[in-house]
């Protein structure tokens, strides 16, 4: 079967991202939006009015907002190579999971490092490194042997996390004074969920079918 066959939920957020984007450019809107839909740690902390989207639904509506070309084209090549992956592998529902738990782990941990922040976190990146982080762990060719009491695929996951890590922050660095700005914590937090998602999820899947 062809993989666009057994993607379908990949293709379908790619297309909806995608579109998202082009009308808020076509409407000149992006800045409102951005502002109305994504996710704004300081909602949570204070009474706020003059807001379309509800508090609790940000941390999801701020995937379907992006920035300039390059970020959103970058975040959906990603998902399409990525997602596809994954989603053959573990089927469209438990995809479907793991890209919601991600974006909520992303804008969770983004709020932890800076809750009083003013400024909306935009961009599906969140949600595409939780399923980055099951693609890592579904298709690394490296050998990964057990630490004394430690099994082999926890050792993996502990040196792609501390990896993954590591690059964000040095990312998060070589940007900071700069006026692109990178939800550093956002990206680490759903990649964790990623790989502490991935055994469960394939056990699922394998149990239903």
């Amino acid at each position: 079967m062809p993989p666009h066959r057994t993607a379908r939920l990949t293709i379908s957020l790619t297309i909806v991202t995608a579109l998202a984007w082009i009308v808020a450019q076509l409407m000149g809107a992006n800045a409102w939006v951005a502002e109305q839909a994504g996710f704004i740690p300081l909602r949570f902390a204070i009474s706020t009015d003059g807001f379309i989207v509800p508090d609790w639904l940000t941390p999801f509506t701020a995937t379907l907002v992006h920035g300039d070309i390059v970020h959103i084209a970058f975040n959906l090549v990603m998902l399409v190579y990525c997602g596809r992956a994954v989603e053959q592998v573990l089927g469209a529902l438990p995809l479907a999971l793991l890209y919601i738990i991600g974006a909520a782990a992303a804008a969770f941990a983004q709020y932890l490092v800076n809750p009083s922040s003013s400024v909306p976190m935009i961009g599906a990146s969140g949600a595409i490194s939780a399923v980055l982080a099951v693609y890592a762990l579904l298709f690394s060719r490296n050998e990964v042997r057990a630490i004394g009491p430690i099994p082999a695929h926890w050792v993996r996951a502990l040196w792609l996390a501390a990896g993954w890590t590591g690059v964000q922050w040095l990312l998060g660095f070589a940007t900071s004074r700069g006026s692109y700005q990178i939800a550093t914590a956002a990206h680490v937090g759903g990649f964790l969920v990623g790989l502490a998602m991935a055994r469960p999820l394939l056990a699922w899947r394998y149990r239903r079918a």
